[in-house]
This record gives structure tokens, sequence and C-alpha cells, in this order.
């Protein structure tokens, strides 16, 4: 990560026009029309960048253009948030076909995805400088279910867009070691922070809160991931350590407490970030707060003069 503050991009007003993309995995046409539905709803023009039905076995079309999608819709000056439609995988393999010159010449704007877009989230902060958002996706399970959007997971993501709302802390549900923690978030999908790992995008947790959750991983390859990220360095430094969700990952409390309560920073468990329902929105760049009295996580909007 970079060691200087990343730019807050303006969130977002009622009317502005976001552009939906699949840098990742195939996309569902019924869930993303649903999805595209409950942004259309919270009052957003959205336009489906032309590519993201395609597909190509376990990727939504080609690399060329998945990349196009994004690259494009960053760059339109139109645009005030780029949504990703879901994750899967495919996102690292876009970081070296994106023109990053171009998209730093953009005005920057919301990125918003979860999962494989780890990579997406940090390769922006290194190339662009840019926080971006953590949260719930139009093609995923908790915005585009057939009974509707989870209601608890969709006002969050609201508060988190929107400029006129500011979102509620996340609370988790144990305290692993206690204490007070301020600074910016980073981190994400824990098997996307080790792929990372010798990259220009790797995680550089020094001087801030570090979030890490997984899905369908045993408690052993969690293991092997989070030995990887402290052997190479990766969480030296670390102000403090969120522990969201853990989908399917068996009981992986024992080694995640084994692994990461010796870097004696605070420590919480149990927010329910990254996967599964509810599934609440974490701005990864921003100021946040580590609280283990009230064992929660804020995000912070504290300096407007950040937001572009």
């Amino acid at each position: 990560m970079t060691s200087h503050r990343l730019w807050i991009p303006s969130r977002l007003r009622r009317g502005d026009r976001v552009a939906v993309v699949a840098p990742s995995g195939p996309v569902d046409p019924v869930r993303l029309a649903r999805g595209r539905q409950v942004l259309t709803e919270m009052g957003l023009d959205v336009v489906v960048m032309p590519r993201v039905l395609n597909r190509r076995g376990y990727l939504a079309g080609s690399d060329a253009g998945r990349a196009a999608d994004l690259q494009e819709a960053w760059c339109d000056p139109d645009v005030r948030a780029v949504i990703c439609a879901r994750g899967g995988y495919g996102a690292t393999r876009l970081l070296g076909l994106l023109d990053w010159a171009a998209m730093e010449a953009a005005r920057p704007k919301i990125l918003l995805g979860s999962s494989d877009v780890t990579a997406l989230h940090q390769a922006f902060a290194v190339r662009l400088g840019v926080a971006s958002c953590f949260g719930p996706m139009p093609a995923c399970q908790t915005l585009s279910d057939d009974e509707g959007p989870e209601k608890a997971s969709l006002a969050h993501l609201v508060s988190s867009l929107f400029e006129t709302e500011m979102p509620a802390p996340v609370a988790g549900d144990q305290v692993i070691v206690p204490g007070h923690a301020e600074g910016p978030l980073t981190g994400g999908n824990l098997s996307l922070l080790a792929a990372l790992c010798g990259t220009p995008y790797a995680l550089r947790a020094e001087g801030h809160i570090v979030l890490l959750e997984d899905v369908g991983e045993a408690p052993y390859r969690i293991d092997r991931m989070l030995t990887q990220l402290l052997q190479a360095g990766c969480l030296k430094g670390a102000l403090g350590i969120v522990l969201a969700s853990w989908v399917d990952c068996g009981d992986p409390t024992g080694v995640l407490i084994e692994r990461l309560a010796p870097l004696e920073v605070p420590m919480i468990a149990g927010v329910p970030i990254g996967h599964g329902t509810p599934q609440f929105t974490a701005w990864m760049g921003a100021d946040a707060v580590i609280d283990t009295e009230s064992c929660s996580l804020t995000c912070l909007f504290r300096d407007p003069a950040t937001a572009l």
C-alpha cells in the first residue's frame, strides 16, 4: 500500500450514473437484472457495460474485454462509481492490461466490490492512490436473491455510498486482543492477499488496520496463507486486525488467534463483512477505528478536503 493517505472519492447523490462491470467470474443474468433494479431503486442511473454478460469458462469473457469495460467505465467522466457485478476469479489477470496512466488522469470515483475484487482494491490504492469500497455486489446473493436484498446489508451499503449518509459501526462478536486502534483500513480477502505476495500490489499493513475474510477455505489453508503473509512481512506494523466473515471455513478461530494474536495489536472477530448475510460495507483506505469496548469497526469520513 502507498504510505500516504488515499484520496476518498466524492460519495454519491441520487441521480448519479454508475457503471456495472464484470472483472472476475461469469455473471448470472437473472441475478444481474435483480441487482440492477436494486441500484435503480437507490436512485442511481445504472449503465451495464457491454461485455458484462460475456463468458469464457470460469471468466466473464476475455481478459482484454473485461479490462476494456473496467477502464472505459473508470475513464468515463459521466460515471461516478464503478460497481463490480460479482467476484469469483479473474481480477488479478487484468492488472497488467489496464492503462494506469489513462486511469490516473481520470477523475477519481468509487470502486465497489469484494472477494476477488480485493485485487483491484489493492491495485487502485497503489497505482491510483484512491480509496475504494469493499461491499456487496449486485449479482451476488445479498442484493439479488429472489425475495429481495437483505435489508440491513442494503441500508449499510446506502449509508456508505451516499454523501448525505454516515455508515454505522459494524459490530463483531468477539474481542481477541483488547485495545483501541485508529488508522486507514486495508486488507480484504485472504486468498487474494496471499496471491498478491511478491507483486507490486502486495499488502503493506504498516500504519493500517487490516481486515481479513475468506470463504470456503479449510483452517489449514488459512494457516498457510497467514503464514505466507507473516513471512513476507506483509503484516508488519499493523495497527489492528479485524477478522470478518469466514463462511464455509469450518472453525478457523484457533488458527487465526494462534497466528495473529502474537502481533499484539487490538483484534476483534465476527465482523459481518465479506461473505454471508448480513454483509456490511467498509471503505478501504479511509480512516477506521477498532473499539474493543463495543467490539466494533467504524469507518470515518473526517476530512472533506480529501474528497474530489
